[in-house]
Order: C-alpha cells, then structure tokens, then sequence
C-alpha cells in the first residue's frame, strides 16, 4: 500500500499542473481574444480543480508518511506509531490495536482495534477535506455555467445589424421613402387626368 500511494503524489503533481496550464490558457484566450464566457467558466474550473487536487495531494502525503511509520516493523512498532493518538493507551489495554486502513473519501488514516472498531488519526491536517470539498463544488458550478453559459459578445451591437448598412430599418436610401413604399400610380398636382395638352388646346374642341 506504501508503495501505492506514494505513486498518486508524483501523479497528483502532474494533474494539478495539467490543470493549471489549461486553466491559465482558457483565461489568457478570454482576456486577449475575447473569446466566449464558457472558455471564462472553464478556466476557471480548471484553476478550481488544480488547487483542489493539489490540497488533496498534500494530504495524500501525510497519508503516506503514517503508512510508511505503521509499515516499518522496527522495534517499538507495536501498537502502530500512527495510531498513537490521545488516548491510544487506553484503546491499547481495553480492545488492542491491530491493523490500519486508508480512507480516501475522506481522506484519513484509520486505526483498527479487535472489537471490530475503528477510529480516525489526526495525521491529515484538518483542513485538507474540507478544502478539497468546496473547491470540488465551485469547480462543478463553473462547468454548469460553461454548458450552458451566455456567449461573449464579439462586437458592441447587440442588436446585430451590419455595420456596413447605415439604414437599420432597412429602408432604401436612394428611393427618398423613409418607409420604403412604392409609388401608387396617384395624380399629382398638375397632371392633366383627361391627358389633355398644355400648349393651349381648348379642352371642347
């Protein structure tokens, strides 16, 4: 189990800085090249989860030197070192220690005694799991915010018209209608409805 564990600390190194150069990526392609929120959130997810995995790596290695202790087998091995705990003496004389477990949800070292029962270490520091628990969730809500997250804009109209067409309401600047209606066919002032000549004909003749 040593051995085990101490292959996830070299491996929780390299996730934790996987994460951090796509999240310090996403960040950069979002402030430079005004790219979409969801590339915003993910970055931010990113981030979220490097430090999470980070923080559960550093318990990962407190974890691992108790385990390294209880697997030592030199003299004074027995009880456990790790589970020398307050009141290990007590366990001692009333059940007996006698094996160890890992917990990885929480994370802890647990000592095991011949009643069947068990109890937790304190070789984890107390702030590691709940770290690792609110980043985890705040990491979860900046991935829901970039699912379904608004787009970025990549430009100031928010109406989307063409720049390049100076009448919004898409009314035809070389017809003089603002409305762009088409002519009726209606007489004007001066036309002559009988189609009669203005070179001065006599309209009875």
């Amino acid at each position: 189990m040593a051995f085990l564990l101490l292959l996830f600390i070299p491996a929780g190194l390299v996730v934790a800085c996987t994460l951090l150069g796509h999240g310090l990526g996403n960040l950069g392609r979002f402030v430079f090249r005004r790219s979409a929120y969801e590339v915003l959130f993910r970055g931010l997810a990113a981030l979220l989860g490097a430090v999470a995995v980070a923080v559960y790596t550093w318990g990962m290695l407190h974890v691992s030197s108790s385990v390294l202790s209880a697997e030592d087998g030199g003299t004074d091995s027995s009880p456990i070192p790790s589970c020398r705990t307050p009141g290990w003496k007590e366990r001692t004389e009333a059940n007996g220690i006698i094996d160890y477990s890992v917990d990885y949800v929480p994370l802890r070292f647990v000592c095991e005694t011949n009643d069947g029962g068990s109890y937790a270490t304190d070789s984890v520091p107390g702030y590691v799991n709940p770290t690792v628990l609110v980043l985890a969730l705040a990491a979860t809500v900046c991935v829901g915010a970039a699912t379904g997250g608004p787009e970025r804009l990549a430009d100031d109209d928010p109406v989307g018209n063409d720049p390049e067409d100076g009448d919004p309401a898409g009314d035809d600047p070389e017809s003089g209608d603002p409305e762009g209606h088409e002519p009726t066919g209606e007489a004007v002032e001066g036309d002559d409805p009988a189609g009669n000549e203005r070179a001065g004909k006599d309209p009875a003749a």
